[in-house]
């Protein structure tokens, strides 16, 4: 609710925030030449990240070969930092792709990542439309960076 309540910024933050130089508080993880992973500010689950090209492009058909394959190889890789750090027992990956598909970022084609474990919904959603989350963003990103810098190092 808090993310459909608030006043929606100007522009796209998947092109502002990489621009910005302020990878910790903006919760840029991994810069690769043509895409980066960025935690979900509004997550579904902890360690929810999202996977998304430098380049403004609205579906996989404008990525180039070279964005295209990055871009599904950090997903692997992002995967296995996430099942090494959180042990989640599955996992949705999925890119919404136009508004009408549920895009939140509608013309900047991006990649969810979300951990998911038996039972992970509770009562709240259902009763009151509220989602529990017992890590925060700061805390998320702390317990990734190193693993994320193992994993992608070589």
């Amino acid at each position: 609710m808090e993310y459909i309540l608030k006043e929606k910024p100007t522009g796209c933050i998947l092109c502002d925030k990489p621009k910005e130089n302020r990878d910790r508080s903006n919760y840029i993880l991994y810069r690769g030449q043509w895409n980066f992973i960025i935690l979900n500010s509004y997550p579904y689950n902890p360690g929810h990240l999202m996977v998304a090209p430098y380049r403004h492009v609205g579906s996989l058909e404008e990525l180039s070969e070279q964005e295209l394959a990055e871009h599904f190889d950090i997903i692997k890789k992002a995967n296995k930092v996430l099942t090494e750090a959180f042990h989640p027992h599955g996992f949705n990956i999925g890119i919404n792709i136009g508004k009408a598909a549920g895009a939140g970022i509608d013309g900047h084609i991006h990649t969810h990542i979300v951990p998911r474990w038996e039972g992970d919904t509770n009562f709240m959603p259902v009763v009151s439309d509220v989602r529990i989350l017992p890590q925060s963003l700061a805390s998320t990103y702390e317990k990734l960076t190193d693993k994320v810098n193992l994993f992608f190092s070589g």
